[in-house]
């Protein structure tokens, strides 16, 4: 059991009952679908602000959460450029 812990940490294999989803060949995650859905929705966000708005307590909401995604992305971008060096 301890050689498999050793294995998964290097990344050689992955143990199916570990990780159900490998045992079928997939096994990660979509970067850039994640980055482009987080794009689009932080500029609905800043779209959103058009409208019938009473007050701007709506408005910082909105502005907040599109800019906190934007944002983000630009994290991401950034920390996976730069992964390869550390």
């Amino acid at each position: 059991m301890a050689g498999k812990a050793v294995e998964k940490r290097t990344g050689t294999e992955v143990d199916p009952r570990d990780e159900p989803s490998a045992e079928w060949g997939w096994h990660g995650s979509f970067p850039k679908a994640t980055r482009a859905g987080a794009l689009v929705t932080g500029i609905l966000m800043f779209v959103m602000l058009y409208g019938n708005h009473e007050n701007r307590t709506e408005d910082i909401v909105l502005i907040v959460i599109g800019a906190t995604l934007i944002l983000g992305v630009l994290f991401d971008i950034r920390r996976s450029r730069t992964a390869w060096r550390r």
